[in-house]
């Protein structure tokens, strides 16, 4: 199971057994909102996307409530942003849809950005491997833990006010 996987990858930081895994479905925004207790904005989704060359992907790491601009992608990555099919999301980053993080990747080719939308937060909540499962993590955690390539600001339709 690739929660399993993703506990043994945060053994490393001492971290596996900070990972949540709840009664109810973590898979969508809203539904992880509602197993963690906040509002879904500090849901940190997992997003992936083809790669320039199209033989890999790439995993954008956003705020719930952002939305990809595409505009801002292909200026980031200089190509249109193509999202991955569920079954190339299994082959290349080895978890299923609903419980994708930037932990425990099968391919370690697959870069990961960390979009700027969640750096209103002081914590947020990306899944850990499965359709049921989270982690709070700060956002400096996030970076140093998914190994992150870059931040970046490929996002729009999120509130760009900062948690009290």
């Amino acid at each position: 199971m690739s929660i399993e996987k993703v506990r043994e990858y945060f053994k490393q930081y001492n971290k596996e057994n900070d990972i949540m895994e709840h009664e109810v479905s973590s898979a969508t925004v809203e539904l992880a909102a509602q197993a963690v207790g906040v509002i879904p904005a500090r849901i940190a989704k997992t997003l992936s996307f083809k790669n320039k060359e199209g033989d890999n992907c790439i995993l954008i790491v956003t705020a719930g409530d952002a939305k990809i601009d595409n505009k801002k992608f292909k200026g980031e990555f200089g190509y249109k942003a193509k999202m991955l099919t569920p079954q190339a999301v299994i082959e290349y980053i080895g978890h299923q849809i609903g419980g994708v993080c930037p932990f425990a990747i099968k391919n370690e080719n697959v870069k990961v950005y960390l979009d700027i939308s969640m750096k209103r937060f002081k914590t947020i909540f990306p899944a850990a491997g499965s359709s049921n499962s989270s982690i709070e993590l700060t956002c400096d955690e996030l970076e140093r833990f998914s190994h992150a390539h870059k931040w970046v600001d490929v996002c729009k339709g999120y509130e760009e006010i900062e948690e009290k």
